[in-house]
């Protein structure tokens, strides 16, 4: 009798960014409750930077490591806040007006905190690993900022990705993490699928609860940051 074999499924750092991109996506388009999308082209790049006008990143960690960063123009800055706020309920009366504004990068940061809270469930869904993030910061900057990454990258790999607004403004997501492959064993079992919904609910819980002087101390730290690039 023949055996038959298996084929052998690959999981590599492409498939890894549209797993990020899908995150993007659902995150800001549930929160806004406007649609956000991606462009179809993947751009190879040599060096991750923070970019004008709102740059956001945030470091990961465990099964791989890597580093996402989010440069929001103005425009997409603004519009995304507004959406998210009005669908939150706050009178439109009551919003910034200009993305500089630290309520502005309060929410931004939030909603990066999502994106990559979501990127990480599915990550440990898929592919059965687990990776761990610190906290998001964004940085309102007039310059272009290069970052390198402060981790063990023995194969180092880039991508750039295009995101647009319903309104047609563009912001950019980049991605950093060592050149990776997982392979699927035969073996392998999919666990529960992973729910965006009810990762916005836990994270609008949390921030409804979080208390001011965190906020001032998470303030202190972007401070402290913009002191060691010097900017």
């Amino acid at each position: 009798m023949t055996k038959t074999k298996t084929k052998t499924k690959i999981i590599n750092t492409d498939d890894i960014l549209l797993v990020l991109c899908d995150s993007v996506k659902s995150v800001l388009t549930t929160a806004t409750d406007h649609p956000i999308n991606y462009s179809a082209m993947v751009q190879k790049i040599n060096k991750t930077c923070l970019k004008p006008d709102l740059g956001c990143f945030v470091l990961f960690d465990g099964g791989f490591s890597g580093l996402v960063i989010i440069n929001f123009s103005a425009e997409a800055a603004i519009e995304i806040y507004q959406n998210y706020m009005l669908h939150m309920g706050i009178p439109e009366n009551e919003l910034a007006q200009s993305h500089t504004s630290d309520e502005v990068g309060n929410v931004m940061g939030e909603l990066m905190n999502q994106i990559v809270g979501a990127f990480t469930g599915v990550v440990g869904q898929q592919l059965q690993t687990s990776i761990t993030q610190n906290q998001p910061k964004m940085l309102t900057i007039n310059k272009q900022v290069l970052l390198s990454i402060d981790t063990n990258l023995d194969r180092p790999q880039a991508r750039r990705v295009t995101f647009s607004t319903e309104k047609s403004n563009i912001f950019y997501l980049e991605l950093a993490m060592d050149k990776t492959e997982f392979i699927k064993l035969p073996t392998f079992q999919e666990k529960e699928a992973f729910d965006i919904d009810d990762l916005l609910d836990q994270q609008n819980t949390k921030t409804e609860t979080e208390s001011k002087p965190a906020a001032d101390n998470n303030q202190l730290v972007d401070q402290d940051l913009l002191d060691e690039l010097g900017i």
